[in-house]
């Protein structure tokens, strides 16, 4: 049944993506939504109730102008660093403990954190991060590193699929 269901959901977003009803068009999407659903089916709903609670459907209303702030005020960020020499620009591997538990969750942190500039996810190994950033804070101490990377968004995302 959840596949049935997820197969639907893929659909209807491909009409809507297409805004087609030609039967060339049609036939590409039912044939790409059977293939998304059979190789990644379980990455998707858990359980047809989470995705429709409606506490969860608000805090990723909200969570979607809140990440895009925090993009636009790291854009800003690099864009300063860029153009004035004397900003510092210390690179480097930072290593944090994340506390999401669900791989959507690390997933949706490890994006959000590759989404702002200035900082890229290079690797997630179990509940640990390893983020690249351009201006390493707090030498040698690994929570105050990831909260200030990752605990702006985490907060909100563990209201999401948690």
């Amino acid at each position: 049944m959840r596949a049935f269901i997820q197969f639907f959901v893929l659909f209807g977003l491909w009409l809507l993506l297409t805004w087609s009803l030609q039967p060339a068009d049609l036939i590409a999407g039912a044939v790409v939504s059977v293939i998304v659903v059979a190789l990644m089916g379980n990455m998707f709903i858990q359980r047809a109730t989470n995705i429709l609670n409606p506490v969860r459907i608000f805090w990723m209303l909200f969570y979607i102008p809140y990440l895009l702030w925090y993009i636009l005020w790291a854009n800003i960020d690099v864009a300063y660093r860029v153009i004035n020499p004397s900003m510092p620009i210390r690179p480097g591997i930072v290593r944090f403990k994340t506390g999401l538990k669900t791989d959507m969750g690390k997933t949706f942190l490890a994006n959000s954190i590759t989404l702002t500039p200035g900082t890229l996810t290079v690797d997630i190994v179990g509940d640990e991060f390893f983020v690249h950033w351009i201006n390493v804070k707090f030498d040698g101490d690994p929570k105050k590193q990831g909260e200030e990377i990752a605990g702006k968004f985490e907060r909100i995302i563990r209201r999401i699929f948690e």
